[in-house]
Protein backbone atom coordinates (compact mmCIF):
# COMPACT_ATOMS: atom_id res chain seq x y z
CA UNK A 1 0.00 0.00 0.00
CA UNK A 2 1.01 3.77 -0.61
CA UNK A 3 1.71 5.78 2.57
CA UNK A 4 2.63 9.29 2.27
CA UNK A 5 3.81 9.76 5.97
CA UNK A 6 6.36 7.10 5.28
CA UNK A 7 10.06 8.71 4.84
CA UNK A 8 13.24 6.76 3.09
CA UNK A 9 17.20 7.76 3.49
CA UNK A 10 16.71 10.84 1.15
CA UNK A 11 13.72 11.86 2.99
CA UNK A 12 15.44 15.43 3.49
CA UNK A 13 16.63 15.64 -0.42
CA UNK A 14 14.23 17.70 -2.77
CA UNK A 15 14.59 16.79 -7.32
CA UNK A 16 12.82 19.28 -9.87
CA UNK A 17 12.56 17.37 -12.31
CA UNK A 18 12.17 19.02 -15.70
CA UNK A 19 13.29 16.31 -17.82
CA UNK A 20 10.58 13.69 -19.81
CA UNK A 21 10.29 10.50 -21.16
CA UNK A 22 12.43 7.99 -19.90
CA UNK A 23 16.38 8.21 -18.68
CA UNK A 24 15.32 11.17 -16.32
CA UNK A 25 11.94 9.45 -14.94
CA UNK A 26 14.20 6.09 -14.23
CA UNK A 27 17.15 8.94 -12.67
CA UNK A 28 14.24 10.62 -10.11
CA UNK A 29 12.65 7.57 -9.68
CA UNK A 30 15.69 5.55 -8.16
CA UNK A 31 16.20 8.72 -5.95
CA UNK A 32 12.44 9.02 -5.16
CA UNK A 33 12.01 5.29 -4.11
CA UNK A 34 14.27 6.08 -1.18
CA UNK A 35 12.56 8.91 -0.03
CA UNK A 36 13.65 12.08 -1.94
CA UNK A 37 11.11 14.71 -2.86
CA UNK A 38 10.71 14.42 -6.37
CA UNK A 39 8.67 17.60 -7.92
CA UNK A 40 8.09 16.65 -11.97
CA UNK A 41 7.62 20.37 -13.39
CA UNK A 42 5.31 19.37 -16.44
CA UNK A 43 4.10 22.01 -18.89
CA UNK A 44 0.54 22.51 -18.18
CA UNK A 45 -2.03 20.75 -20.77
CA UNK A 46 0.68 18.79 -21.66
CA UNK A 47 2.68 17.34 -18.82
CA UNK A 48 5.48 14.44 -19.48
CA UNK A 49 5.53 12.64 -22.66
CA UNK A 50 5.63 9.45 -20.62
CA UNK A 51 2.00 9.86 -20.00
CA UNK A 52 1.50 9.45 -23.95
CA UNK A 53 2.78 5.59 -24.07
CA UNK A 54 0.31 3.72 -23.66
CA UNK A 55 -0.96 0.14 -23.64
CA UNK A 56 -4.29 -0.67 -24.06
CA UNK A 57 -5.55 3.07 -23.44
CA UNK A 58 -3.79 3.04 -19.81
CA UNK A 59 -0.67 5.58 -19.02
CA UNK A 60 1.58 2.01 -18.25
CA UNK A 61 4.66 3.29 -18.40
CA UNK A 62 3.99 6.84 -16.25
CA UNK A 63 2.03 4.32 -13.43
CA UNK A 64 5.60 2.99 -12.89
CA UNK A 65 7.85 5.66 -13.56
CA UNK A 66 5.82 8.38 -12.33
CA UNK A 67 5.46 6.62 -8.68
CA UNK A 68 6.73 8.40 -5.37
CA UNK A 69 6.33 11.55 -7.16
CA UNK A 70 4.61 15.01 -6.91
CA UNK A 71 3.69 16.84 -10.43
CA UNK A 72 3.36 20.85 -10.59
CA UNK A 73 2.39 22.54 -13.72
CA UNK A 74 4.44 25.50 -14.74
CA UNK A 75 4.70 27.15 -18.15
CA UNK A 76 8.47 28.14 -17.91
CA UNK A 77 7.44 30.84 -20.83
CA UNK A 78 5.63 33.06 -18.41
CA UNK A 79 6.97 35.15 -16.04
CA UNK A 80 5.45 34.29 -12.77
CA UNK A 81 5.41 30.41 -13.55
CA UNK A 82 9.40 30.72 -13.97
CA UNK A 83 10.24 33.02 -10.91
CA UNK A 84 7.78 29.93 -8.93
CA UNK A 85 10.65 27.35 -10.48
CA UNK A 86 13.97 29.68 -9.69
CA UNK A 87 12.29 30.43 -6.05
CA UNK A 88 11.90 26.49 -5.83
CA UNK A 89 15.78 25.99 -6.96
CA UNK A 90 16.43 27.55 -3.32
CA UNK A 91 15.17 24.96 -1.38
CA UNK A 92 16.48 22.16 -3.51
CA UNK A 93 19.29 19.99 -4.12
CA UNK A 94 19.55 18.44 -7.24
CA UNK A 95 17.68 19.79 -10.49
CA UNK A 96 17.34 17.08 -13.53
CA UNK A 97 16.69 18.24 -16.86
CA UNK A 98 17.24 17.14 -20.68
CA UNK A 99 16.51 19.76 -22.91
CA UNK A 100 18.62 19.97 -25.69
CA UNK A 101 22.44 21.14 -24.74
CA UNK A 102 21.62 25.44 -24.37
CA UNK A 103 17.88 25.32 -24.20
CA UNK A 104 18.13 25.88 -20.64
CA UNK A 105 19.86 28.77 -21.10
CA UNK A 106 17.85 30.41 -23.66
CA UNK A 107 15.14 29.53 -21.27
CA UNK A 108 17.30 31.81 -18.67
CA UNK A 109 18.00 28.85 -16.57
CA UNK A 110 21.51 27.85 -16.85
CA UNK A 111 23.85 26.56 -14.90
CA UNK A 112 25.54 30.39 -13.91
CA UNK A 113 22.02 31.47 -13.18
CA UNK A 114 21.04 28.37 -11.53
CA UNK A 115 24.20 28.54 -9.11
CA UNK A 116 23.94 32.29 -8.31
CA UNK A 117 20.49 31.14 -7.01
CA UNK A 118 21.57 28.02 -5.13
CA UNK A 119 25.25 27.39 -5.23
CA UNK A 120 24.97 24.05 -3.94
CA UNK A 121 22.64 22.77 -6.46
CA UNK A 122 23.16 19.79 -8.22
CA UNK A 123 22.40 19.82 -12.11
CA UNK A 124 21.94 17.11 -14.19
CA UNK A 125 21.67 17.41 -17.85
CA UNK A 126 20.68 14.59 -19.71
CA UNK A 127 21.03 14.21 -23.30
CA UNK A 128 21.92 11.87 -26.67
CA UNK A 129 25.54 12.73 -26.69
CA UNK A 130 26.58 15.17 -24.12
CA UNK A 131 26.75 18.70 -23.57
CA UNK A 132 30.41 19.00 -25.85
CA UNK A 133 31.27 17.54 -29.00
CA UNK A 134 30.18 17.19 -32.57
CA UNK A 135 27.01 15.91 -31.75
CA UNK A 136 26.07 17.78 -28.69
CA UNK A 137 23.36 19.30 -31.39
CA UNK A 138 22.09 16.30 -32.96
CA UNK A 139 18.92 14.50 -31.89
CA UNK A 140 19.91 12.03 -29.04
CA UNK A 141 16.82 9.65 -28.73
CA UNK A 142 18.10 6.23 -27.35
CA UNK A 143 17.34 4.15 -30.84
CA UNK A 144 19.92 6.07 -32.22
CA UNK A 145 22.45 5.30 -29.45
CA UNK A 146 21.45 1.80 -29.44
CA UNK A 147 22.22 1.77 -32.84
CA UNK A 148 25.37 3.81 -32.82
CA UNK A 149 27.54 2.85 -29.68
CA UNK A 150 28.21 -1.09 -31.18
CA UNK A 151 25.02 -2.65 -29.04
CA UNK A 152 22.31 -3.41 -32.14
CA UNK A 153 25.57 -4.38 -34.08
CA UNK A 154 26.35 -7.23 -31.09
CA UNK A 155 22.89 -7.95 -30.35
CA UNK A 156 20.96 -10.80 -32.54
CA UNK A 157 21.67 -13.80 -34.71
CA UNK A 158 24.38 -13.90 -37.17
CA UNK A 159 22.24 -14.71 -39.80
CA UNK A 160 19.88 -11.67 -38.90
CA UNK A 161 20.46 -8.05 -39.62
CA UNK A 162 21.30 -6.04 -36.59
CA UNK A 163 18.84 -5.75 -33.40
CA UNK A 164 17.17 -3.04 -31.02
CA UNK A 165 16.39 -3.93 -27.75
CA UNK A 166 12.51 -4.50 -27.22
CA UNK A 167 12.75 -1.69 -24.75
CA UNK A 168 14.52 1.57 -23.39
CA UNK A 169 17.65 0.32 -22.61
CA UNK A 170 20.07 3.35 -23.11
CA UNK A 171 17.96 5.61 -20.95
CA UNK A 172 17.32 2.89 -18.37
CA UNK A 173 21.02 2.27 -18.12
CA UNK A 174 21.52 5.83 -18.24
CA UNK A 175 19.69 6.78 -16.02
CA UNK A 176 20.65 4.30 -13.25
CA UNK A 177 23.66 5.20 -13.83
CA UNK A 178 22.82 8.95 -13.56
CA UNK A 179 21.36 8.48 -9.79
CA UNK A 180 24.94 7.21 -8.95
CA UNK A 181 26.48 10.40 -10.42
CA UNK A 182 24.22 12.34 -9.21
CA UNK A 183 24.54 11.06 -5.41
CA UNK A 184 28.24 11.11 -5.83
CA UNK A 185 27.91 15.09 -6.88
CA UNK A 186 25.64 15.46 -3.90
CA UNK A 187 27.93 14.25 -1.77
CA UNK A 188 30.82 16.71 -2.62
CA UNK A 189 28.02 19.18 -2.58
CA UNK A 190 27.24 18.36 1.05
CA UNK A 191 30.93 18.19 1.96
CA UNK A 192 32.09 21.76 0.05
CA UNK A 193 28.65 23.62 -0.41
CA UNK A 194 29.87 24.04 -3.93
CA UNK A 195 27.16 22.00 -6.77
CA UNK A 196 28.06 20.84 -9.94
CA UNK A 197 26.73 19.79 -13.23
CA UNK A 198 26.43 16.48 -14.20
CA UNK A 199 27.06 15.59 -17.97
CA UNK A 200 24.79 12.77 -18.88
CA UNK A 201 24.94 11.45 -22.29
CA UNK A 202 22.29 8.08 -23.36
CA UNK A 203 25.38 7.06 -25.40
CA UNK A 204 28.67 6.37 -22.57
CA UNK A 205 26.48 4.44 -20.17
CA UNK A 206 25.07 2.18 -22.65
CA UNK A 207 28.81 1.62 -24.49
CA UNK A 208 30.12 1.41 -20.91
CA UNK A 209 28.03 -2.02 -20.76
CA UNK A 210 30.22 -3.00 -24.14
CA UNK A 211 33.31 -1.57 -23.62
CA UNK A 212 35.48 -4.56 -24.03
CA UNK A 213 34.79 -5.19 -27.11
CA UNK A 214 36.93 -1.91 -28.13
CA UNK A 215 39.69 -3.55 -25.96
CA UNK A 216 39.34 -6.51 -27.40
CA UNK A 217 39.50 -4.84 -31.33
CA UNK A 218 42.49 -2.66 -30.13
CA UNK A 219 44.65 -5.67 -28.86
CA UNK A 220 43.35 -8.14 -31.95
CA UNK A 221 42.05 -6.22 -34.77
CA UNK A 222 39.30 -8.24 -34.57
CA UNK A 223 35.43 -7.49 -33.96
CA UNK A 224 33.12 -9.68 -32.34
CA UNK A 225 30.30 -11.03 -34.52
CA UNK A 226 26.72 -11.25 -33.30
CA UNK A 227 25.98 -14.63 -31.89
CA UNK A 228 22.70 -14.95 -31.23
CA UNK A 229 22.02 -16.71 -27.76
CA UNK A 230 25.99 -18.18 -27.39
CA UNK A 231 28.82 -16.29 -26.02
CA UNK A 232 32.04 -15.35 -27.98
CA UNK A 233 34.03 -16.24 -24.55
CA UNK A 234 32.45 -18.67 -22.68
CA UNK A 235 30.68 -22.21 -23.43
CA UNK A 236 28.44 -23.50 -23.08
CA UNK A 237 25.81 -20.63 -22.73
CA UNK A 238 22.26 -20.99 -24.48
CA UNK A 239 18.97 -21.77 -24.34
CA UNK A 240 17.70 -25.08 -25.19
CA UNK A 241 14.30 -26.37 -26.37
CA UNK A 242 12.88 -28.91 -24.14
CA UNK A 243 10.07 -31.30 -25.56
CA UNK A 244 7.44 -29.40 -24.10
CA UNK A 245 8.20 -26.68 -26.46
CA UNK A 246 9.55 -24.03 -23.11
CA UNK A 247 13.12 -23.51 -22.48
CA UNK A 248 15.79 -23.33 -19.89
CA UNK A 249 18.88 -21.20 -19.67
CA UNK A 250 22.36 -22.23 -18.87
CA UNK A 251 25.36 -21.10 -18.28
CA UNK A 252 29.01 -23.40 -18.13
CA UNK A 253 31.42 -20.31 -17.68
CA UNK A 254 33.43 -21.55 -14.74
CA UNK A 255 35.16 -25.08 -15.59
CA UNK A 256 33.58 -26.81 -12.64
CA UNK A 257 30.40 -25.87 -14.19
CA UNK A 258 31.06 -27.26 -17.43
CA UNK A 259 32.70 -30.08 -16.11
CA UNK A 260 29.32 -31.02 -13.94
CA UNK A 261 26.88 -30.76 -17.18
CA UNK A 262 28.93 -33.47 -18.70
CA UNK A 263 28.82 -35.50 -15.79
CA UNK A 264 24.85 -34.86 -15.48
CA UNK A 265 23.81 -35.59 -18.96
CA UNK A 266 25.82 -38.63 -19.22
CA UNK A 267 28.45 -38.10 -20.89
CA UNK A 268 31.55 -37.81 -18.39
CA UNK A 269 34.22 -38.32 -21.93
CA UNK A 270 33.47 -34.78 -22.72
CA UNK A 271 35.60 -33.88 -19.96
CA UNK A 272 38.51 -35.00 -21.17
CA UNK A 273 37.91 -34.59 -25.19
CA UNK A 274 40.11 -31.82 -26.55
CA UNK A 275 37.31 -30.20 -28.17
CA UNK A 276 35.96 -29.59 -24.75
CA UNK A 277 38.59 -29.98 -22.17
CA UNK A 278 39.09 -26.41 -21.45
CA UNK A 279 36.97 -22.70 -22.18
CA UNK A 280 38.97 -22.11 -25.35
CA UNK A 281 38.38 -25.25 -26.99
CA UNK A 282 34.33 -25.86 -25.94
CA UNK A 283 34.36 -21.46 -27.74
CA UNK A 284 35.89 -23.23 -30.56
CA UNK A 285 33.02 -25.79 -30.61
CA UNK A 286 30.12 -24.02 -28.75
CA UNK A 287 27.89 -25.61 -31.95
CA UNK A 288 28.51 -29.12 -31.91
CA UNK A 289 28.54 -28.60 -28.05
CA UNK A 290 24.78 -27.16 -28.02
CA UNK A 291 24.06 -29.86 -30.10
CA UNK A 292 25.35 -32.74 -27.62
CA UNK A 293 23.39 -30.40 -24.48
CA UNK A 294 20.47 -29.86 -26.49
CA UNK A 295 20.13 -33.46 -27.45
CA UNK A 296 19.83 -34.41 -24.03
CA UNK A 297 17.73 -31.36 -22.87
CA UNK A 298 15.31 -31.53 -25.93
CA UNK A 299 14.17 -35.17 -24.91
CA UNK A 300 12.62 -33.71 -21.74
CA UNK A 301 9.76 -30.80 -20.34
CA UNK A 302 10.92 -28.02 -19.20
CA UNK A 303 10.08 -29.31 -15.41
CA UNK A 304 11.93 -32.64 -16.10
CA UNK A 305 15.46 -30.68 -16.99
CA UNK A 306 14.85 -28.26 -14.30
CA UNK A 307 14.95 -31.42 -11.40
CA UNK A 308 17.97 -33.23 -12.94
CA UNK A 309 20.19 -29.95 -13.80
CA UNK A 310 18.88 -28.37 -9.97
CA UNK A 311 19.57 -31.74 -8.38
CA UNK A 312 22.95 -31.14 -9.89
CA UNK A 313 23.62 -27.99 -8.69
CA UNK A 314 24.41 -26.77 -12.52
CA UNK A 315 23.46 -22.82 -13.27
CA UNK A 316 20.34 -23.75 -15.12
CA UNK A 317 17.07 -21.56 -15.10
CA UNK A 318 14.05 -21.45 -16.94
CA UNK A 319 12.93 -18.95 -19.50
CA UNK A 320 9.78 -17.43 -18.51
CA UNK A 321 7.23 -15.00 -19.82
CA UNK A 322 6.40 -11.86 -17.36
CA UNK A 323 2.81 -13.87 -17.21
CA UNK A 324 4.74 -16.58 -15.93
CA UNK A 325 6.77 -14.83 -13.48
CA UNK A 326 3.76 -13.26 -11.58
CA UNK A 327 3.21 -16.65 -9.88
CA UNK A 328 6.59 -18.34 -9.90
CA UNK A 329 8.06 -19.37 -6.20
CA UNK A 330 10.67 -17.20 -6.52
CA UNK A 331 8.76 -13.45 -7.73
CA UNK A 332 6.58 -14.31 -4.47
CA UNK A 333 8.85 -15.31 -2.09
CA UNK A 334 10.97 -12.26 -2.44
CA UNK A 335 7.97 -10.09 -3.43
CA UNK A 336 10.16 -9.15 -7.25
CA UNK A 337 6.80 -7.83 -8.08
CA UNK A 338 4.11 -5.78 -5.82
CA UNK A 339 0.24 -4.73 -6.46
CA UNK A 340 -0.79 -1.40 -5.69
CA UNK A 341 -3.31 0.49 -5.57
CA UNK A 342 -4.33 2.58 -8.94
CA UNK A 343 -7.32 4.71 -9.53
CA UNK A 344 -8.64 3.63 -13.19
CA UNK A 345 -7.07 -0.22 -13.08
CA UNK A 346 -7.97 -1.02 -9.40
CA UNK A 347 -4.30 -2.86 -8.83
CA UNK A 348 -1.29 -2.23 -10.98
CA UNK A 349 1.48 -4.75 -10.85
CA UNK A 350 5.12 -2.96 -10.61
CA UNK A 351 8.53 -3.52 -9.92
CA UNK A 352 9.32 -3.40 -6.15
CA UNK A 353 12.08 -0.86 -5.18
CA UNK A 354 15.50 -1.89 -5.97
CA UNK A 355 18.37 -2.20 -4.18
CA UNK A 356 17.37 -3.51 -0.82
CA UNK A 357 18.80 -1.76 1.89
CA UNK A 358 17.99 -3.24 5.34
CA UNK A 359 18.72 -0.81 7.46
CA UNK A 360 16.46 2.11 5.50
CA UNK A 361 14.66 0.89 2.98
CA UNK A 362 13.04 2.55 -0.09
CA UNK A 363 9.06 2.94 0.20
CA UNK A 364 5.95 3.10 -1.60
CA UNK A 365 4.82 6.91 -0.49
CA UNK A 366 2.75 7.68 -3.63
CA UNK A 367 1.23 6.31 -7.14
CA UNK A 368 2.13 8.67 -10.01
CA UNK A 369 0.49 11.79 -10.15
CA UNK A 370 -1.90 13.65 -11.94
CA UNK A 371 -0.67 16.43 -14.49
CA UNK A 372 -0.90 19.43 -11.96
CA UNK A 373 -1.80 17.53 -8.83
CA UNK A 374 0.51 18.79 -6.23
CA UNK A 375 0.83 22.23 -8.05
CA UNK A 376 -0.90 24.61 -4.95
CA UNK A 377 0.05 22.26 -2.44
CA UNK A 378 3.89 22.49 -3.76
CA UNK A 379 3.81 26.59 -3.75
CA UNK A 380 1.89 27.06 -0.54
CA UNK A 381 4.96 25.08 1.36
CA UNK A 382 6.84 27.56 -0.75
CA UNK A 383 5.04 30.63 0.55
CA UNK A 384 4.78 29.23 4.33
CA UNK A 385 8.44 28.94 4.32
CA UNK A 386 10.19 32.14 6.24
CA UNK A 387 11.88 34.57 4.56
CA UNK A 388 15.70 34.35 4.05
Amino acid sequence: MYDPTLEGPLADIRVLDLSRLVAGNMLSACLADFGADVIKVERPGHGDDLRNWREAGHDIYWKVYGRNKRSVALDLKAGEDLQALKDLVKHTQILVENFVPGALEKMGLGPDVLHAINPALVIVRISGWGQTGPMSQHPGFGTLVEGMSGFAELNGFPDKPPALPPLALADMIAGMQGAAGTLTALRVAERTGRGQVVDLSLFEPIFSTIASQATKYMATGELTSRTGNESSHTAPRNLYRCSDGKFVSMSGSMQVMAMRIFDTIGRPELKTDPKFADNDARVQNRAELDGIIGSFIGQRTQDENLAIFEAAQVTVGPVLTVADLLDHPYSTGREVIVTLPDDALGRVAMHNISPRLDQTPGRFRRPAPRLGEHTQEVLDELRDRPSE
